[in-house]
């Protein structure tokens, strides 16, 4: 006699998150352990650096292979999500090895892109489908420019996913194969962090960051693509980070610099050195996305009037904290007498 017993999705999820995590953990520590980590990547601290001590930045290498295998094992038709988040890890290990000319770098991002929209198109007019693919792009990248403080891309990874997760297995419109994706991803962040929060012992590098950027915008395009959650989900819910790059990047780009390079002009960075801790800064953060991710969660059920109203309302809030962080740095700087921006915070 065969007994049905269903399977809870929180079981499910709770195993999911759970296993990713050790297994991230344990390749992480075999890595360092071995002496291995430092020879694939260190992060050698510079003027523009938060951290003093060389660090190898392997990060990737936990993340990427338990986020893909289990994708590959518990979504596969995910699949062409998880070989292109591949591609763009095995590019930018090379970026993190020897170094690669930016346009070289762009390129792989754009045809990981350009293949999920060709292979999915969305159910939007040419020009939205463009506008869609540049946002894609931008969150490859987001990933990148956050990724300067112990904790705060990986917290971002943990909390970002796991409002994946949460709103495909059970949100208004469910689905299970995007639910388990993103579960994965959110417990490999568990392992990673067990390393990476304050103080850092591993970063998470190009190879980490690239591909959970991608994953970030191409998960969230899947989503709305299958009617598990509207357009403006995604954006919410990673809205703290993408608003400081966004607002980081504006700035550079009025003053003629290259957004692409090294600084330290996003909020978390003057947030350390106006003195709060890696760790206190990070915990911050953490707060704001959990408050967006759960007005997020509950703004699905509204009308889709409110829904936009939510979104501009957050969006003020966010603006807000940035202005309250700018007011503190005028002061920091006028106090220190130091300029907005000098030749060892620019490149």
């Amino acid at each position: 006699m065969t007994l049905n017993v269903p399977i809870s999705p929180w079981s499910t999820l709770a195993s999911t998150v759970v296993v990713c995590a050790a297994l991230c953990a344990a390749i992480l520590g075999l890595l360092l352990k071995s002496g291995l980590a430092w020879r694939l990547a260190t992060d050698i601290p510079n003027e523009r650096s938060l951290h003093v001590r060389p660090t190898p930045r392997v990060g990737g290498w936990g993340l990427v292979p338990v986020a893909v295998g289990a994708t590959l094992l518990l979504a596969p038709s995910l699949w062409l999500i998880a070989i292109a988040a591949v591609f763009v890890a095995a590019v930018s290990q090379i970026d993190d090895r020897r170094g690669l000319p930016a346009r070289v770098r762009f390129a792989a991002h754009f045809l990981a892109v350009l293949a999920l929209i060709v292979a999915y198109p969305a159910p939007a007019p040419w020009w939205c489908a463009a506008m869609l693919a540049f946002l894609m792009l931008w969150l490859v990248n987001l990933y990148n420019f956050m990724d300067g403080a112990d904790g705060l891309a990986g917290g971002m990874a943990l909390f970002g996913f796991g409002g994946y997760a949460c709103a495909a297995l059970f949100g208004p419109h469910p689905l299970y194969e995007l639910g388990w994706a993103s579960a994965a991803i959110a417990g490999a962040a568990i392992g990673f962090l067990f390393f990476n929060f304050h103080p850092a012992r591993i970063f998470l590098g190009d190879a980490g960051s690239i591909p959970l950027g991608f994953l970030a915008g191409a998960l969230g395009y899947w989503g709305w693509c299958g009617g598990a959650w509207p357009i403006w989900f995604p954006a919410l819910v990673f809205s703290p980070f993408i608003g400081d790059a966004s607002v980081t990047l504006l700035r550079r780009l009025a003053r003629g610099e290259k957004f692409w390079q090294a600084h330290r002009e996003h909020y978390y960075q003057r947030m350390v050195r106006l003195g709060a801790s890696h760790a206190a800064t990070a915990l911050k953060w953490y707060l704001v996305m959990l408050v967006g991710i759960i007005i997020a969660h509950w703004a699905l059920r509204c009308s889709a009037a409110l829904q936009w109203g939510i979104v501009v309302g957050w969006a003020v809030v966010l603006v807000l904290m940035g202005a309250a962080i700018d007011a503190r740095w005028r002061s920091f700087q006028s106090l220190t007498r130091q300029p907005e921006v000098n030749a060892d915070d620019s490149q």
